[in-house]
This record gives C-alpha cells, structure tokens and sequence, in this order.
C-alpha cells in the first residue's frame, strides 16, 4: 500500500506541477508555434524551475496563439515567428514546429542570437543536421548576435527527454556493453491519436512513424549499444495509403553494430488494437555469456572454486519514455555451472563435469538520482522533460549538471541511423527544406 500511494503522490506531482518563485535573470523562453507537445515539454517543468519563465508564443494564426497563452498563462502573445525571434528580451527558442522547419527556424533563431531547445528528429535528414551543427553560428556567441548580455557560446540541444533521467542513467549502468548480442526497442502510439490528415504523414514536411516514435527507438538501439550501427540489414516500414504512401505508418528494422550484435526495432502510429497503451514502451537488452570466476558469484548456492561458471544478462527497461511515471528494470542473470562429477564415494572422476542452471532476477527503480546513491537535485516527482529542461538551463547558465547531454555528434549520428532505416526501406531519406538551399 505504500508504494502504491507513493506511486499516486507522485503522478499528481507530475500532472499538477508546483509553481515555484523565479529567480532574477531567469532564462525568457519563446516558444515558436502552439503545437501540442509544447505544454508537456515547456509550459508544464518550467512551473517548478525557478529559472525558466515562458515569456512568449508565436503562430501561423494568432489567435491560435492567443489562445494557448491564456491557457497557459503566457504572458506575451507575438505576431509571428519573426516577431518572436526580433525580441531582445528572449534568452532561448523552443522549437516543436513539423520537422521539415526544424532546420529554417532553429538556424533563424540562432541567427538572431537565442539559444534553441529542438525537437526530435533534429532535421529532416543528416545533411541537415550536418550542415545545422557545423554552421558559424553556434561558434559565435549570443552577444555577437543578439548585442546583449555577456559573450556566451550558443547552445542546441535536440530534445531526447527520455535519456535524461535517472532511470535512464540506471539502466546504461547494468550493461556491459561489449558484450551485448542483441536489442529490441519498441514503441506504439494508439492508432486512434493521429489521423490521416496529421502532420506526421506529410512528406514535404519530413513525416514517417520512424521519424516520430521511431526516433525513440533507434536512439535506445544506439545508447544500449554505446557506438553507431554499421549497417542496416531489414527495414520493413508499412506505408499510408495513398496519396501519403510516401511515409510509413508503422516500422520494423534490424541493424547491425560494430561489435557484431544487432538491434531491432518495432513501433509506429497505428498501434495493434488501437488501444493505449498497447504495451509499455520497452527496451530489451540480451548479452553474449560471458565466463566469470566462481569467486564472484556471489549470492548463489554450491559454487565452488573448482566450478566453470557462465553468466548471460537480459535488461529489460518497461516505459524508457516516461520513466518518472512508472517503470522498472528486470535483470536476470543465467549461470550455466559446469562442475567436476564425482563418484559414490565423493572421490572426483576423471574430467567428467555436470552442468546446472541458476537464475538470479531483480527489479530495479530509480524515481530520482538520490536513488541511485548521487548527489544531485531532482525530486521523485520531476518528468524527463523536467530533466531535460534542467540540463539546457544549466548548459547555458554554465553550472555543471548531471554531466547527461545530447552533443552535436550525438544528434547527426542519430540522424545518420534514421537515414539508414528509410534507404533501406525504398521509400528514400526525408526531403531537404529549400531554405536549407538557400542558406548552405
């Protein structure tokens, strides 16, 4: 029963978010276009970071705009994406706009000298990503550009909410990652969410279910792996009808990693059943058996020194996407013991050996980084986005952080292996954006 209260405690705390004091030179945070994400991603941490303000929202159509800020409680309303970019008194962008304009208004915003928090997938393809990490202006600084506040670099951080919380940081804790043989990352949205007529399935604006869930899995594929797939070796994406056939409602693919294990995703937006949640969003690690002394075998009955021990793990991380919310962590450990027969008398026999099996499981939970024994600030109740939030602030405001950060690298790698997954496919990489063109 406590635990169950404690579980209810602590998803009131996310749903209904404390609101907190802001501290002088909080961060000012425009938000470019009123798209559903923006509340759950922003609006909502920003109450309880007392160094976050949401001080603008821009629209194609103002009264739309209009509307979410007084949902919100947004204090100013802006004319445009322009118009929000032109203010002086912006600090940082957040860009949730359709991902064919990821590239046009993060490289606009950066040009006006705000740092920009953008969505996933960073950009329609890795040209882009490319072209958007290596560009000037993120060497440049914000008072280069903006003519304000002290020098400081530009800051862009793609918006993997998930892989910042401590349930995450457990996780990569319990593999050993030269050794993984295999991973299996999937995630369904109910097919009842997203209509035909959803952003998501236009083409010319970077759509596809691997662009949007897909990005979720793929990079779990890669941070369970810690290095990048070599090689693409199935991609079965199950197009829309058409018109849309151009993108893929659902997907399944395998890719191949350096170490020779392979990584296998499965997902989409038209879930099996329609329903939600059709599973939990999981991750599945298997690994190669390893040899281990016998002298570590700790916690298991009638190993001797004399005995040849195997061990081969199976993670399994239940609702990597929202972890704060519920999840858990299954370990098991199988031991294969290889040890010397011995005869009637108990004298050893001449190198016969007998062979059992042993399994050890546990269930790891991490609701904050005091649970996983380090020092830092984070209540039970903080969301992934929340964590997230709190590493942009921290980065531009130079203090230290958890030391969990999606570089540049990290994001172009990311888009590479996205990439990889629609050539495969036939249905080819998302298309360039012309403004793109125009700029590199």
């Amino acid at each position: 029963m406590g635990a169950f209260l404690s579980a209810l405690r602590r998803n009131q705390r996310l749903v209904f978010t404390p609101v907190v004091a802001k501290h002088d030179g909080a961060l000012k945070i425009g938000i470019l276009g009123a798209a559903d994400i923006a509340p759950i991603a922003l609006v909502n941490p920003a109450r309880s970071n007392p160094n976050v303000v949401v001080y603008a929202v821009a629209a194609r159509d103002k009264s739309r705009a209009a509307a979410f800020a007084k949902k919100h409680g947004i204090p100013h309303v802006k004319d445009s994406y322009d118009d929000l970019l032109n203010d002086p008194n912006i600090d940082a962008v957040y860009n949730p706009l359709p991902n064919g304009l990821h590239f046009e208004w993060t490289h606009k915003a950066l040009a006006k000298g705000k740092h920009v928090l953008l969505e996933k997938p960073l950009t329609s393809n890795a040209e882009e990503a490319e072209a958007l990490f290596n560009c000037e202006l993120l060497s440049a600084s914000r008072s280069a550009n903006s003519g304000q506040g002290q020098a400081q670099p530009l800051i862009l951080l793609e918006a993997f909410h998930s892989r910042f919380s401590p349930a995450f940081a457990l996780f990569r804790t319990l593999l050993d990652q030269p050794n993984i043989e295999h991973v299996f990352a999937s995630l369904y949205a109910p097919a009842f969410l997203f209509g035909s007529d959803n952003i998501r399935f236009q083409y010319d604006l970077g759509g596809g279910a691997a662009m949007d869930v897909g990005t979720y899995t793929i990079a779990a594929l890669r941070e369970a792996f810690g290095a990048e797939p070599t090689e693409c070796m199935l991609a079965d994406l199950e197009r829309m009808p058409p018109p849309l056939d151009q993108c893929d409602v659902n997907f399944h693919a395998q890719l191949r990693f350096p170490n020779g294990g392979i990584g296998e995703v499965k997902g989409g937006l038209k879930g099996p059943r329609g329903l939600w949640p059709v599973e939990f969003p999981l991750i599945q690690v298997t690994h190669r058996p390893v040899a281990v002394a016998a002298a570590d075998c700790h916690g298991l009955n009638g190993v001797s020194e004399r005995d040849e021990v195997t061990k081969k793990r199976t993670v399994t991380f239940v609702n990597f996407i929202l972890s704060p919310h519920y999840h858990r962590i299954e370990v098991e450990d199988e031991y294969v013991i290889s040890s010397p027969a011995s005869t009637g008398d108990g004298s050893r026999t001449d190198g016969t050996r007998t062979r059992r099996v042993l399994i050890k499981k546990e269930t790891r939970k991490a609701y904050s980084w005091k649970e996983m024994g380090r020092d830092l600030p984070g209540e039970p109740w903080l969301s992934t986005y929340g964590y997230m939030l709190q590493e942009f602030v921290d980065k531009i405001q130079g203090r230290e952080g958890t030391g969990v950060w999606i570089s540049g690298e990290d994001s172009i790698a990311q888009m590479k292996a996205i990439d990889m997954v629609y050539e495969k496919s036939g249905l080819g990489v998302r298309p360039t954006s012309v403004y793109r063109a125009k700029v590199v």
